[in-house]
Parts: C-alpha cells; structure tokens; sequence
C-alpha cells in the first residue's frame, strides 16, 4: 500500500491565494493547479507564444508564488493547445439601453487589462461600433484564400467588424431572417488573429439573430443590460428567458443611466428611477455587476469615438469595475 501523501486538489482558499498572486493575463492562461507537499503545480496555456516568451510567462509564474510561505516549490507545465476563442453575448429586451456603448466600453476596459478582445456588432440592421470605436468608413479586407473577412483594428486595442463597415454608411437593409443569420455567422467566423475573446452586441428582443446565435455560435455567457424602469426589466426578463432556455449562462445584469448629474448644479436626478435592476437581480438570483450613471460626457465621448474607458476619469471607473468582474468570471466562473 502506498503511504505517500496523495496529490489533492488546491483547495478553494488555496486557489484564491494563488490566482490573487498572479496578475490577470497570466491567470487568464492558468488552465489547472495542484498542490501536494507544499509543491504547486501550474499548467499554463502557452500556445501562442514564443520561445523567449514561454520563458517569460514560466519565469513570471515562479517568480510570484516563490514568495507564498505556504508553497515550497513550484512547478510550471506549459502546454501548446490553443484555446478556443470565447464568445460573451451582450444583450437587452429593447432598445436605448446603452447596450452598445457598454459593450465598447467593456471591451477597451478589458484590453487595457491585457486581454485580447474583440466585438462583434450583431445589430444588423442598426449598427453602432464603428462609430463607437472610431472605425467609421474602413472597409474589411478578406484572407488571401478570400473565404473569411479579416477583423479591423481599432485606435483602442480591440478589434471590431460590423455590418456598418461591410454596406453604404445610411443606406436600409431590407433582410429576412435567414440572411440575418448568415450576416452574423460570417461575422463571427472572420479572421480575428490572436484574439480570443469576443463580445457581441446584440440587437435588442428576442428575434432572429439571437435565434441564430444560439443555434449556430452558442455564447459561452450573457450580460443583460437594463434602465431601472418597470417596462425594461420586464424585456430583460424576456432576453435573460432567451438565454437560458438556449442553456448559456447569466453572468449577471448591469443598470445603465443610474441617474443624472446636473452640469449647473450637480444635482442628481434619476429620470429612469434608481435600483430596479438590482432589486431585480436579487429576486432572480442573478448576479448585479454595478450601475453606469447617465452623463452628458459619456454620450458626447460615444459621439467622437472616444470611449470613457480608454481614459482614467470618473466616467471610466464605473466601466472598469463592471470589466473586472466579467473578467474574474471568465477565469473563475463567478464574479
């Protein structure tokens, strides 16, 4: 019989301690760890890199849990298989939530942490990311086998492709529901190079191109978006019904426009009520990842393509914060 310690799995505690050491684009590759007599053992996705930067990424994993009193010795295994690029769906029951620019702004938030993000405008007949990452009137190349669109790149970090960059800026699409369906597929099937994680910004209801992503390119989470008032929660239940009934995951809701700050006067005023979707997310048990008040800065910033979160204002922060949970549910599955 053998007597040695058997190798167990890091404890949650553990594991908090460990990915707390780390910095967020190594824990975003950390795939696996174990602990047995006081030796951790780290598998890191490494696939992408080279050989320079392997010995980076393992030099780096040493050199922060070295100085854990609970760890002896650390081990780092890296492992060459790429991961699959996942898809986060940002969603809403109607329109004029702000679902758009929350998504640009979730997006330059989280490259600045040092993720490779791209978005995906899947509102096909109303598209709004070129404008809102400065893309307006570049046109997507095509691979040299012709077959894939070749993403753009934004000032801000973040790939973009929209219809709004494929069809004459104000011309109407006159689409049925199947064309809407093969308009996103080949969105989401380009040429995003490095990139492995997209948002996709959808239109706002329950209609066909959510029918189709659900069916063809099922997103690995949602993110529902809302105003506190009765009539948009009640189309937010709908679109979070959307999803889990196609088996994707709430990651949780956000509350957009949380209030109004007058310019002359700085009195705050909440023309959309205050606090419904929390109260909301709290009855369904559904995570709340913060509120972004309704600021005269933040809407002429999206009319110049300038998202607030690529700057370090207070019109940043509340983006930021939401950014940071999405990105602690990405590599935890909790926020």
């Amino acid at each position: 019989m053998n007597n040695q310690p058997a190798t167990t799995p890091l404890l949650d505690a553990d594991e908090a301690l460990i990915r707390a050491a780390l910095s967020p684009e190594i824990n975003h590759r950390l795939r696996s760890a174990r602990i047995a007599m006081r030796r951790a053992v780290i598998v890191a996705e490494a696939g992408d890199l080279s050989d320079s930067g392997r010995a980076e990424l393992e030099a780096a994993i040493t050199a922060a849990l070295d100085v854990l009193p609970e760890i002896d010795e650390v081990r780092v295994a890296l492992i060459g298989e790429r991961r699959r690029r996942r898809l986060i769906a940002v969603g809403s029951g109607k329109g004029g939530v702000g679902k758009s620019t929350l998504t640009t702004n979730l997006a330059v938030a989280l490259a600045r942490m040092g993720r490779r993000v791209g978005v995906i405008d899947g509102d096909i007949y109303g598209p709004s990311q070129p404008k809102l990452l400065r893309t307006e009137g570049i046109k997507p190349t095509a691979t040299p086998s012709g077959d894939k669109l070749v993403a753009i790149d934004s000032p801000y970090g973040v790939k973009v492709l929209s219809m709004g960059h494929i069809v004459a800026p104000g011309k109407a699409l006159a689409w049925r529901g199947p064309m809407t369906g093969k308009a996103l597929t080949q969105l989401v099937d380009a040429d995003w190079g490095e990139t492995d994680l997209l948002l996709v910004d959808l239109p706002p209801g329950t209609g066909d191109v959510q029918l189709s992503m659900l069916s063809a390119h099922r997103p690995d989470g949602a993110v529902l978006v809302s105003t506190p008032q009765d009539l948009a929660l009640i189309d937010a239940a709908r679109a979070g019904q959307l999803f889990e009934q196609g088996n994707v995951p709430i990651i949780g809701l956000v509350e957009n426009m949380a209030g109004y700050a007058c310019p002359h006067c700085g009195e705050i005023s909440d023309p959309f009520g205050q606090g419904g979707v929390e109260t909301f997310a709290a009855a369904l048990e559904i995570p709340f990842l913060g509120r972004v008040p309704l600021t005269l800065a933040t809407r002429i910033a999206g009319d110049r393509g300038e998202p607030p979160a690529a700057g370090d204002d207070e019109t940043a922060a509340p983006f930021r914060a939401i950014a940071e949970k999405l990105a602690r549910w990405l590599d935890t599955g909790t926020v």
